[in-house]
């Protein structure tokens, strides 16, 4: 049996739904660092506009801005969480942008992992414009 400092190295060993579980948690400090640097606001304020970017729907519109930006191992990584079986059915979405928003979280949760959070932070940047842009033309979430 690994241990735990073993497990950790080597994250490829964590399952898709792992890694998502860890991503989804890295991706949302990374929303609340970004709206929170903007100025402050009302928690109720911070935490309507957080929703927004991490969202399934917000995910999988910020996923347009960086599909052709990852390398093959970070486009694998995002289809393994992307494909991964989750038991839970989305609530206000549909599958499939469910289970895109599952693969960036799987990404992110790779990329942190490996101690590669410099390239998360990039993608992230992408991610958050593109989306602030498309709220602006009008999308809803």
């Amino acid at each position: 049996m690994l241990s735990s400092e073993e497990t950790l190295a080597n994250p490829m060993l964590f399952s898709p739904l792992a890694l998502a579980f860890l991503g989804d948690s890295y991706y949302e400090l990374l929303v609340r660092r970004q709206i929170l640097a903007q100025g402050n606001a009302s928690a109720n304020q911070l935490h309507k506009k957080a929703v927004r970017f991490v969202c399934a729907k917000g995910q999988c519109l910020g996923w347009q801005a960086i599909e052709a930006l990852l390398d093959e191992e970070e486009t694998a990584i995002f289809k393994r969480g992307r494909n991964a079986n989750a038991v839970k059915s989305p609530k206000h979405t549909n599958q499939a942008d469910y289970r895109r928003a599952t693969g960036v979280e799987a990404l992110f949760g790779y990329l942190y992992l490996t101690g590669r959070t410099g390239r998360a932070e990039e993608l992230f940047e992408k991610m958050y414009h593109h989306i602030e842009e498309l709220l602006e033309l009008g999308e809803s979430l």
